[in-house]
């Protein structure tokens, strides 16, 4: 995985607070191509865009995809017949960019395009559930 173009502007006033926002990311594989030594290269960029317009991140770059001769064969074939790219790519690239975008979105002091976990307050009890199926309590 390569990045080779990274662009990201923060638009909002720094001394404001950031307002309640929506995140909207996108992953576009631009093509795909197979190499001499049956590898391929898969151009693609990710655009994450916040709303209101408090600031927007870019991400460029190439993933090499290694693998047998008849799996890098199927997976251009079904990019040549429009089908939708192999799940692995597609999570592979976005393990890479997305924690990219949030070191990114950390120097611009904006929030991550990603869900941080939630913590529930201390002072919030968990019902007791009992999980279903066998007991094995004493």
């Amino acid at each position: 995985m390569v990045l080779s173009n990274i662009s990201a502007e923060r638009y909002w006033d720094i001394r404001k607070p950031i307002p309640p926002i929506q995140i909207n990311t996108n992953i576009n594989i631009i093509g795909m191509e197979k190499k001499q030594d049956d590898t391929l290269e898969v151009p693609y960029v990710l655009s994450i865009a916040y709303n209101p317009s408090i600031a927007q991140i870019t991400i460029k770059g190439n993933a090499y995809v290694n693998g047998e001769k008849n799996e890098i064969d199927k997976v251009i074939k079904d990019y040549e017949q429009k089908k939708p790219p192999a799940q692995m790519i597609i999570q592979s690239i976005s393990n890479v960019v997305f924690i990219e975008s949030v070191s990114i979105s950390r120097t611009l002091n904006i929030p991550p395009p990603i869900p941080l976990p939630q913590i529930p307050e201390a002072d919030t009890k968990l019902p007791n559930i009992k999980p279903q199926g066998r007991d094995y309590s004493f």
